[in-house]
């Protein structure tokens, strides 16, 4: 029995590199791309994540305590600015792709989020420009900041929401295109990259929420803006640093146009028959030797055909009429068109599950810092733990623990999976949707003993009973954040690096708006003539915060199980999952890539 396709990775290698200098010239594999190219696109990483870090982690503070907004609307308006953040990396991916190309898109987006943490810092920094001061926590009234106030406030938030949101996308894909996936050498090293990227995206976050909200804490937000300021400015130095080493993907044309041709075609021939034999479809590669695989277009890789979304192949029927005449792209697609689509719609399922577990990442960001408040923060005498630096936490723990998975979890798991990553990142992701749940568990069973202990006793629990549900947590990103970036890296075509990446940080867009949704709701549904809902009160003592808490973990277990079934129902394109070495059969790479192996054979084209 062989698999169509034991020689893909032959027939990627001929297919041009595209790859440019920064003048525009091709690229030396000898002198551009690798780790070393890639290390500048890294400290950009640590750096924007360092900035951004510090002001979205603490934000909720200067929400409620400056601005003068209640409890759940400053919730809100956190979660909908981060939710901004990710939901952006699809423009952003898109212009990268389509137009500009991934360096260029970070310069530009870097300066625009560069002028967001400036506005921020003047207006933090001027008194005339924000609300009287009072203590918004003590019941006296406090009006909130209207007008221009408002207004500037919200164009500096969001002014950062786009600039990073563009840039996100653009450092994981564009430091990711520095390794040439038709070299098994550089293939080996893509997923140690991902980790490294995980690394400075942990020692961005640790510094930011140690060092930069000390900063804020005991100097002023206006100080700290600044600093984050100063921060995105040396990510912009360093990215610019390493310009004569990058390999840039040069944009393709608008990415969209190849896929709407495939809707349109075959909504256009839905009366006809798709033929028995799918060699007949126009472009089908599945019968062409593998030495001869040619791109059928500028924006589209060979991919092979596979069962799945079979209506989709109406489009690539060929009409025959007895004349000569070729049919417009917007009525005859190829094969390769048709896959790329059918690989959008497949990865889209995998993304959808990913949604709850930003949820859970929205409450550690807002309701958590503030159930953080209401406990005794004092470590000494003269010294208390800022509120928001507990997210520091789990990064303390990933700074030692992404390093040992790399050089011992991964080495081990190799030898009994003979994959490069240890694990398929499908069963990665599915790791830390599982882990999450009990991040929720611990966060509920605290506030229950925090809130019964102040009520009763009057006494402030300690601070570092909320510590697990942070750890936990931290423990389930790794797993999911590396393996979702991954998954959808390898998963894309060239031409759509950035775009797919970018799926994946639309997915923490999704969580936070997901969260908003779900505070309001729960507000609502719980409310009684008497009282307010769960989380309708500034005062946590009296809100119910733990009966949220529970509702995630029981939403996030249902979650987990929902996303077996859709990985098990998902099957890689072949021409896809290429092997990483010639000592790799392509049958057990294709296997290993889910949690049902059997299932993958039963997807895709097997000739006896």
């Amino acid at each position: 029995m062989k698999l169509r396709g034991d020689s893909m990775s032959e027939a990627e290698a001929v297919v041009e590199d595209m790859s440019v200098d920064w003048r525009g010239r091709p690229c030396k594999p000898t002198k551009h791309g690798g780790m070393r190219a890639a290390v500048f696109v890294l400290g950009l990483q640590g750096f924007e994540m360092m900035a951004i870090a510090a002001v979205g982690n603490n934000l909720i503070t200067y929400v409620l305590n400056e601005m003068h907004f209640s409890l759940s609307k400053s919730a809100n308006i956190v979660t909908n600015f981060i939710g901004t953040v990710f939901l952006l990396s699809l423009f952003g991916g898109y212009l990268s792709d389509s137009y500009l190309g991934s360096f260029w898109t970070m310069i530009i987006f870097g300066f625009v989020e560069l002028s967001g943490f400036i506005l921020l810092c003047v207006q933090a920094h001027l008194p005339e420009l924000r609300p009287p001061p009072c203590k918004i926590m003590s019941h006296e009234y406090c009006p909130e900041a209207k007008g221009y106030k408002a207004l500037i406030f919200f164009a500096a938030i969001y002014l950062v929401a786009l600039g990073s949101g563009c840039l996100k996308p653009n450092i994981i894909s564009h430091g990711a295109d520095q390794f040439r996936r038709d070299d098994s050498k550089q293939s080996k090293k893509l997923s140690s990259y991902f980790n490294c990227a995980y690394f400075a995206f942990c020692i961005g976050e640790l510094i930011a929420l140690t060092v930069l909200v000390w900063v804020q804490t005991h100097s002023g937000m206006d100080v700290g803006f600044g600093v984050s300021a100063a921060a995105m400015a040396m990510g912009l130095i360093c990215l610019t640093f390493g310009t004569p080493l990058y390999r840039n993907k040069p944009p393709r044309g608008s990415i969209f146009t190849p896929i709407a041709q495939v809707f349109v075609a075959a909504f256009t021939k839905r009366k006809q028959i798709c033929p028995s034999n799918t060699e007949m479809l126009h472009g089908n590669q599945n019968n062409v030797p593998n030495h001869l695989f040619v791109p059928m277009s500028p924006n589209i890789s060979p991919l092979l055909h596979t069962e799945k979304f079979r209506f989709l192949d109406k489009a690539c029927i060929k009409i025959e009429d007895g004349t000569q005449r070729n049919e417009s792209p917007w009525r005859l697609c190829t094969v390769a068109q048709v896959e790329q689509v059918k690989i959008i719609i497949s990865v889209v399922p995998i993304f959808a599950c990913t949604i709850i577990f930003n949820t859970i990442l929205a409450q550690l960001q807002t309701f958590s810092v503030q159930q953080a408040t209401a406990m005794n923060t004092r470590i000494t005498r003269g010294f208390k733990i800022p509120p928001a630096s507990l997210q520091a936490i789990p990064y303390i723990m990933l700074i030692f623990v992404v390093p040992l998975y790399e050089i011992v979890f991964v080495p081990a798991a190799r030898k009994l999976t003979g994959r490069d990553s240890g694990i398929s990142p499908l069963q990665r992701v599915g790791t830390g949707l599982f882990i999450a749940t009990f991040s929720m568990v611990s966060a509920a069973l605290i506030e229950q003993k925090r809130r019964n202990l102040a009520l009763s006793s009057n006494e402030p629990l300690s601070i570092f009973w909320i510590a697990p549900q942070f750890l936990i947590f931290g423990l389930s990103e790794m797993f999911t954040a590396v393996g979702l970036i991954e998954f959808f890296y390898k998963q894309s075509l060239e031409g759509m690096q950035s775009f797919l990446t970018a799926m994946t940080y639309c997915s923490y867009s999704f969580g936070f708006y997901l969260s908003s949704i779900l505070v309001s709701l729960v507000n609502k549904l719980t409310s009684t003539s008497s009282r307010g809902g769960w989380l309708s009160d500034n005062d946590l003592n009296r809100d119910r915060l733990d009966r949220f808490y529970w509702l995630l973990a029981a939403l996030s277990l249902i979650n987990f199980f929902n996303y077996l079934f859709w990985s098990n129902w998902y099957s890689y394109n072949p021409s896809l999952s290429l092997p990483s070495s010639p000592k790799q059969s392509y049958g057990k790479d294709l296997e290993s890539n889910n949690f049902n192996p059997s299932k993958h054979v039963e997807a895709h084209n097997i000739k006896t």
